[in-house]
């Protein structure tokens, strides 16, 4: 089973978008600056849109020491959505203020680790091009059934401890100018 597959497994009403994955050359601009490097996302699309952004939980899974959540990014100024992510972490990896940080889900897993100092290096484990099915074309407010995205693993402290998807929302569907 992918890593992909595993990840949407926490979620079993959730049916996953066609994901064919490609190569990181072949993912097009803007999604390439967007997708293609080794920062977290939240400071990504922050930069790319020129404003901050917030979460809003889809919805939250927990099993043991494991915590899974489906989330979007919306900008902060006429939250628009930008985009949805899938996470699986191993919250034994993390001190107690970073995991109840996490758990409240008031703000994004990449700020809460960059506020917290959490040493961290991100591993990209693969770029898709993404057939949206309408429950993400739902998720992410587009008419529009291609986007692009990663999935990553985030090392902490050296340790493989949070697993996550990354789906922009079609940038050509949105307005995201400042309001």
């Amino acid at each position: 089973m992918s890593l992909l597959a595993e990840l949407f497994q926490s979620f079993p009403n959730t049916a996953p978008p066609q994901c064919d994955e490609i190569t990181a050359v072949a993912v097009p601009p803007p999604y390439r600056e967007l997708l293609v490097h080794t920062f977290h996302m939240t400071v990504t699309v922050e930069a790319f849109y020129q404003q901050p952004v917030d979460v809003s939980v889809l919805e939250t899974s927990q099993h043991e020491n494991w915590y899974a959540r489906q989330i979007v990014l919306k900008l902060r100024h006429n939250r628009a959505v930008v985009q949805y992510g899938l996470v699986r972490i191993d919250l034994n990896c993390l001190i107690p203020q970073v995991r109840q940080r996490i758990l409240a889900g008031a703000a994004p897993l990449g700020r809460i680790l960059i506020e917290e100092g959490v040493l961290r290096h991100i591993e990209p484990a693969g770029y898709f091009h993404v057939t949206l099915n309408p429950q993400f074309q739902g998720w992410l407010n587009t008419p529009i059934r291609h986007s692009y995205g990663r999935l990553g693993v985030i090392h902490t402290d050296g340790r493989p401890a949070i697993t996550v998807f990354e789906l922009l929302t079609p940038i050509d569907s949105m307005d995201y100018t400042a309001t």
